[in-house]
């Protein structure tokens, strides 16, 4: 912004001057005016979800402040606002608002931020409560307020820096009645919406099936053929830590068989129907690797070892592997790959080079040192069912980059997986998702030392790949039945 001004002079007893007008700082500016600088923006673009529908969008939403300096009565105040709130937000009492009140060194205390709709119904008697204060705000939220995912911090991030990147601007001259004239500026560009790939019907059967756990529970789910971010949930108890489903890393247990099978597969040692041992315990390099209850099945062949999960066979196969075998397998599948992709943040895991025997046996069986999280085993899934890994995307057109690129495994090879996966939901370790037609999957349990251990189900269930993960589950069990209460209420929509 660029102007002129222009000032009268005059002669006085010590030189000249130039006596002070406020037009000399600016045109039309007076003795009761002041000058502003304020943000325009172009619009407030919407995201939508997959059905192209509003998931987010710019709402008011109010404040509700306690003021320690004008609560005469810290009790009664904290009562009377825990009773209007509690029927929307329980966690709010009179006990937890008076515990703020008492530690907030006489700064003001935010006892809740309500939806318009929230507030409305009690905003008369909100603000009839003594040391209450009612701020409005403009933010992002979700049009569903069930809908509940890390994903959206991300796109917030996203929305926000498109916002920040197309901005006018405006200087403004404010009266004393606060009326305001522009007198420079630009207009911001308006945005166009964000569209996502989240499916809503998909993501509200993600939250359903592990809402009422108990445990840390978390299910991420992508379209193999595209890479499209479908859903990603967590119950309250993993939320509470972060977003464990997108950044958490864990042993993934046996799911990882995929990767270790994949590799036996591929050094053209076995087939699918070399039979092997799978005793219900063994010596294998010093380290005595037990199967689940020490089951015992004799002498079956490879396919049969995968789908009743022996970790004896696969702790046996590992071994005669070079060290870089198993990563590189597990690279083909995205484990062990960065992917920079818009509006989300995630890491898929890491699979080191076991250098010694003994490592590969842990390895072999997802325990060691290899980790994952619930995204990097459902682009493992996605990957099996693809042939390829496919890249992450969660806003449509824009799929993540990799930091590395890995040929993929060969096709016969992710075919004869594809395989060994519907067995064990037909006659392995998951078949009480039998009734769902042509999925496929691994269970996995995966153990954390003296706690216990985590639960794992991988599936592919037409085009749609996906992992669910149960902290301290002890058994994969609460994960397959999960991975039930997830799928059934979608099969219609997922396409074949």
């Amino acid at each position: 912004w660029s102007y002129s001004t222009t000032g009268g002079g005059q002669t006085v007893a010590d030189g000249g001057k130039i006596p002070w007008d406020p037009q000399l700082l600016a045109p039309g500016l007076t003795a009761d005016t002041t000058l502003r600088y304020t943000t325009l923006a172009g619009g407030s673009p919407q995201v939508l979800d997959a059905t192209a529908r509003p998931l987010l969008t710019e709402q008011t939403v109010t404040l509700v402040n306690l003021d320690p300096a004008t609560v005469a009565d810290p009790a009664g105040t904290a009562g009377a606002v825990a009773l209007l709130v509690g029927p929307v937000a329980p966690t709010v009492t009179a006990a937890s608002l008076q515990a703020d009140l008492a530690g907030s060194q006489g700064k003001t205390v935010t006892a809740i931020t309500l939806r318009d709709t929230d507030f409305q119904p009690i905003a008369d008697r909100l603000a009839a409560i003594p040391g209450v204060q009612l701020v409005k705000q403009a933010r992002l939220l979700t049009t569903d307020k069930a809908m509940s995912s890390p994903t959206l911090d991300g796109l917030r991030e996203l929305w926000q820096q498109g916002q920040d990147a197309s901005a006018g601007w405006a200087v403004q001259l404010v009266r004393a009645n606060g009326s305001a004239e522009r007198l420079a500026g630009e207009d911001g560009i308006a945005q166009p919406d964000i569209a996502t790939t989240l499916d809503p019907a998909i993501q509200g059967a993600a939250q359903a099936a592990i809402a009422e756990l108990p445990q840390q529970a978390a299910i991420v789910a992508l379209r193999p053929s595209t890479g499209a971010v479908l859903a990603v949930a967590q119950n309250p108890a993993a939320t509470a830590q972060g977003p464990i489903a997108l950044t958490g890393l864990y042993p993934p247990g046996s799911t990882f068989k995929t990767v270790t099978t994949s590799a036996a597969l591929q050094s053209g040692s076995v087939t699918p129907d070399t039979v092997l041992p799978c005793p219900g315990s063994a010596n294998i390099e010093g380290r005595i690797i037990p199967n689940d209850d020490n089951f015992d099945l004799g002498s079956v062949p490879l396919h049969t070892a995968f789908a009743r999960s022996c970790n004896t066979t696969m702790g046996r196969l590992a071994v005669a592997m070079p060290p870089t075998a198993l990563p590189d397998a597990a690279l083909q599948f995205g484990l062990g790959v960065d992917y920079v992709t818009p509006g989300l943040t995630t890491v898929t895991g890491s699979v080191p080079p076991a250098d010694t025997p003994a490592q590969r046996v842990e390895s072999a069986i997802g325990q060691g040192q290899v980790t994952a999280t619930p995204f990097g085993m459902a682009l493992v899934a996605a990957s099996i069912a693809k042939g390829s890994a496919p890249a992450p995307m969660l806003v449509a057109g824009m799929p993540g980059v990799a930091d590395t690129t890995q040929a993929p495994a060969p096709a016969l090879v992710t075919e004869q997986l594809r395989t060994m996966m519907r067995e064990t939901v037909t006659a392995g370790t998951a078949t009480q998702l039998a009734d769902i037609a042509d999925l496929r999957g691994k269970t996995g349990t995966a153990e954390v030392g003296d706690a216990a251990a985590h639960g794992w189900f991988v599936g592919i269930d037409g085009d749609v790949a996906f992992a669910v993960f149960v902290a301290g589950a002890d058994s994969s069990a609460p994960a397959v039945d999960a991975a039930g209460r997830f799928l059934r209420p979608i099969q219609a929509q997922i396409p074949r």
